[in-house]
């Protein structure tokens, strides 16, 4: 496997990252204090080409390659995990999934607006009884002549009080009267599972921001509310039932760039550890003279590679127009939980400095904890791997 960068690759990393030294590096700590979403950060971003980095020239996007893609998510990771997040809800699970399954005037409406952050754009799966259980949703679409009627509730959606387009799902062949919220209504009506993309400004949709997070706290995170919101046929994306493939389609796109991130957070946490640990002096000494110290460093070095390896790994497999959802699960597995590792002996390492958000590894150690848990957590990465591989589902 051939891992040298091209020039327009190593281009992209270059710009990038002055970017994300000269524009988010200086404010991050206090953007994450006050739990504030960098707006202006995230339109300026638009700017360079990064909100349609994935995306078709000819809808106003970048074009760039999927390695390309990955490191742009990997860089701006490596310093403020909230854009990070943002950007791939932007690109990876909104924009991506319009390219996809919606139709020519879907395309031309959206994609556009969105590349230039006209637009921004949020992806409305999770709900307080549908995490794992993507299945279960009990938002409830109903057909009634030329409009849909939308009833629900979704949870912990990024950019959710910030967007102006949503897409949503939501069940379609239950009755006007929504189903119990037990654990038998999960996998009913799988079938009906739609998309829909749905305008801010529509009547009956409302949105709730969620503060007081562990992590990614200056990430824009919102609870949903549909009640009698009367969309147009037309808002549908795909066909009624392909609601499911619309969503696992573009969770491997949100999974591929989750582990992207988690590689810029395992790079940002050894370059961390590497420079307090020559700097730091006890006991006559620095500390990267302690052979536990080293350990721990040694270790963030080898996960750092193995990140990149699998993640460079689906890139290349995703250019070549491969099935990537074994890889992207085992990427998004092993770097979600590599973050974890590297951001934890980053704060050991530093000791009580590392504890306090003068130093950023405080902040990666929370951000890293969520990149477990969103685009399907460590658990379920596993059960797809193992349900690749032994030919046999653990769940429905």
């Amino acid at each position: 496997m051939d891992l040298e960068l091209t020039q327009e690759q190593e281009m992209v990393r270059e710009m990038v990252r002055k970017f994300c030294e000269a524009e988010i590096q200086p404010g991050v700590r206090d953007y994450d204090r006050r739990e504030e979403f960098p707006q202006a950060l995230f339109q300026k971003m638009a700017g360079l080409g990064l909100l349609g980095a994935p995306i078709p020239k000819e809808y106003g996007g970048a074009e760039l390659d999927a390695i390309s893609f990955a490191i742009v998510m990997e860089e701006i990771g490596r310093v403020c995990s909230a854009l990070r997040s943002a950007l791939s809800v932007q690109t990876a699970l909104v924009e991506l999934s319009i390219l996809r399954w919606g139709n020519k005037e879907q395309m031309r409406r959206y994609l556009p607006a969105l590349c230039r952050g006209e637009l921004i754009g949020c992806f409305g799966l999770t709900e307080p009884n549908a995490g794992s259980d993507t299945a279960a949703q009990q938002t409830t679409a109903i057909l009634d002549g030329s409009h849909w009627v939308i009833n629900g509730t979704k949870v912990f959606i990024t950019n959710g009080t910030i967007a102006h387009l949503a897409l949503i799902f939501a069940q379609t062949d239950w009755s006007a009267s929504p189903p119990k919220a037990d654990a038998s209504a999960g996998g009913t009506g799988r079938k009906g599972i739609a998309a829909f993309l749905v305008e801010k400004g529509t009547n009956g949709f409302g949105a709730r921001a969620i503060k007081g997070k562990l992590g990614l706290r200056a990430s824009d995170v919102a609870e949903l509310n549909f009640t009698d919101c009367r969309i147009a046929k037309e808002a549908l994306l795909g066909q009624v039932g392909e609601g499911l493939h619309v969503a696992m389609s573009a969770l491997d796109h949100g999974r591929y760039s989750v582990a992207a991130g988690c590689v810029g957070i395992l790079e940002a946490c050894l370059e961390a550890s590497v420079q307090y640990a020559k700097g730091r002096m006890q006991f006559g000494k620095p500390i990267g003279g302690f052979q536990l110290v080293q350990d721990m460093i040694a270790r963030m070095s080898v996960d750092l590679e193995a990140a990149r390896l699998l993640v460079y790994r689906v890139g290349q497999l995703r250019q070549k127009g491969r099935e990537v959802t074994l890889e992207t699960s085992q990427a998004k597995y092993f770097a979600s939980e590599a973050a974890v590792r590297a951001a934890a002996d980053a704060v050991q390492i530093q000791g009580a400095y590392g504890y306090v958000d003068e130093s950023p590894v405080e902040r990666h150690y929370r951000d890293a904890k969520a990149t477990t848990i969103y685009e399907g957590t460590s658990q379920i990465q596993k059960l797809i791997i193992g349900s690749h591989l032994l030919g046999m589902k653990a769940f429905v």
